[in-house]
């Protein structure tokens, strides 16, 4: 029996560290581009953007979460009073690398930008990746921060992947006024069903694997799974929501994004790439991913 305990206790932290757990000493200080074939053509764009986003001054700012842990972002100051987009990246990712096609068109719009870092990323405290169940309490911490700092402006929340499922789950809160928008790309409709997906990518039977999942990321992370999402978030939404997805995405399937718009489309308007990849759809269709943003300057004043 005692045998049993430890193996069912020695998988589930397999499972933690695999899909939860993120190391300070090896996280990337490189902002690494997929290697598929997928990617192939977008790349050297995204690369560009990069460096031209790198090549921009910042100023280092950090808040402290609600369990303690200092999470750090960079700062990008066009003009004063001008709107603010606060960026969230995806999982394991950078913010500089998910959003340099993002950073390029808020400048040109003339907002200032906050480019976060999520717990258990980049410069940020924490070993625990949360998936959206802890960040979202982070984008409201990130929300108070900058209406401290600079006053009664418009906030626009925007996310990739993991980031866009942030955003998603921090918009059943009680957010202030100030956000007047969300864009989310390439979402998942809850942590729950992106891991058991991963599971079944990785040749492992979810309903074999996602009770270890569970048990690990509770035990180890101090997470529970179960209730949590995006898709279950919007119906409560009080802030409009602009949902984009590649309908390529192999990572993310575009389904899980029309099970979100179909939870609440009153709120959410939803936009397809027909032949965009994971997080790229800007890279491959820009014009008409800015004529969805000018939209939104058209709508909400941002």
């Amino acid at each position: 029996m005692i045998t049993l305990l430890l193996l069912i206790l020695l998988i589930s932290y397999w499972a933690y560290r695999k899909a939860f757990y993120s190391s300070p000493k090896k996280r990337s200080t490189t902002h690494l581009l997929p290697d598929s074939p997928q990617y192939a053509k977008v790349n050297p764009k995204i690369k560009r953007l990069i460096e031209e986003m790198e090549a921009v001054p910042f100023e280092e700012v950090s808040i402290t979460t609600f369990d303690g842990l200092r999470l750090f972002a960079k700062y990008y100051h066009l003009s004063d009073s001008a709107p603010l987009q606060i960026q969230f990246h995806g999982y394991r990712s950078t913010g500089i690398r998910d959003f340099s096609g993002g950073f390029s068109l808020a400048r040109k719009m003339g907002r200032n930008v906050l480019v976060v870092d999520q717990r258990a990323g980049g410069k940020s405290e924490g070993t625990t990746i949360c998936f959206g169940i802890k960040e979202k309490y982070d984008c409201l911490e990130w929300i108070k921060y900058a209406i401290d700092r600079f006053g009664d402006i418009p906030i626009m929340l925007t996310g990739i992947s993991m980031g866009a499922a942030t955003v998603l789950m921090a918009s059943e809160l009680d957010l202030p006024e100030n956000v007047k928008c969300i864009v989310a790309d390439c979402p998942y409709s809850s942590p729950e069903e992106i891991i058991a997906l991963q599971c079944g990518e990785m040749g492992i039977p979810p309903k074999i694997g996602m009770p270890f999942v569970k048990l690990g990321a509770r035990i180890f992370g101090n997470l529970k799974l179960s209730g949590e999402g995006a898709e279950k978030a919007v119906r409560n939404t009080k802030v409009p929501i602009l949902l984009v997805h590649g309908e390529e995405d192999d990572f993310v399937p575009c389904e899980m994004s029309r099970k979100i718009h179909a939870a609440n489309p009153e709120m959410i308007t939803f936009e397809i790439f027909p032949e965009a990849a994971h997080g790229v759809s800007f890279i491959v269709d820009t014009e008409r991913y800015e004529k969805l943003y000018y939209a939104l300057y058209e709508k909400y004043g941002i």
